[in-house]
């Protein structure tokens, strides 16, 4: 949804519309992609904002969570890198996405067989997506030296960028759901291995697979595949991983088990 938005209203950044304003630090390198709505808050909004409105979950996180979703927008504002605006519907639109993922998932858990249509709906909007980002003019405006103030294909980045965590997160949930059924009922010390392994693994992949498949592959189509391996790692390839170490692990903890009773037997 930000990246459709972002291509589709292709506002400029605030330095780029007003010279008066400027970002601060290095902040503009990680302001990427058109500035309209603030996906930093959407995200902010959507996933801390889950968490605010679950009454299952203590009063004082809820309001923490609230807490980081304004702070998050402030921040943006605060850096020069976005506007009141881009914020305030970064957070309309992450609310948005909060209610109606809950509901989906809520109908996925009444019908569970027919969690295939999610999948295959999620894919066919993520390819109609790339192929509007793909084909869709851009803004060109100039300076007055003659140069190209935004690459509206380089803004478009972001959105390719989103559309491989799509395809890798809708493919990855389902094959977990029927093939692993990862589950976080663990002991601690177990948990706490598979954070440290897991977080090993996925900058593994980010810090090396990313940029190699970048490489090989330039254009939209290396952003998207670089993107879906990260984030299909880390939904499927590490919780199959985990599932069948632990298996083995579990298995041979038994067998040893049962050598020790034979044997004080």
């Amino acid at each position: 949804m930000n990246g459709a938005l972002k291509v589709t209203v292709c506002a400029y950044r605030p330095w780029i519309r007003d010279a008066r304003i400027v970002p601060y630090g290095n902040s503009i390198t990680t302001a990427t992609g058109y500035s309209f709505p603030s996906g930093h808050t959407m995200n902010a909004a959507s996933v801390f904002g889950g968490g605010m409105v679950r009454k299952d979950l203590p009063a004082a996180l809820r309001v923490t969570l609230g807490i980081l979703v304004a702070l998050v927008a402030f921040s943006r504002i605060f850096l020069g890198v976005h506007t009141p605006q881009d914020v305030l519907v970064g957070a309309a639109a992450g609310c948005l996405v909060m209610v109606l993922t809950a509901r989906l998932m809520r109908w996925v858990a009444a019908h569970p067989e027919k969690d295939w249509i999610v999948v295959c709906a999620g894919l066919v909007l993520a390819a109609a997506l790339a192929v509007y980002a793909a084909v869709k003019p851009y803004p060109a405006d100039y300076d007055a030296e003659g140069k190209l103030i935004v690459d509206g294909a380089k803004m478009a980045n972001d959105t390719f960028k989103g559309i491989g965590w799509c395809v890798a997160f809708l493919i990855g949930w389902i094959l977990e759901r029927r093939f692993v059924g990862f589950s976080t009922d663990i002991p601690l010390p177990r948990k706490l291995t598979r954070i440290v392994i897991c977080l090993l693994g996925y900058y593994a992949v980010s810090l090396v697979l990313v940029p190699l498949l970048k490489g090989w592959i330039p254009g939209p189509a290396g952003t998207m595949i670089s993107c879906f391996f990260q984030l299909f790692s880390v939904v499927f390839l590490f919780p199959w991983c985990f599932k069948k170490l632990e298996r083995g692990a579990d298995k041979r903890e038994q067998t040893e088990k049962l050598a020790t009773e034979k044997l004080s037997a």
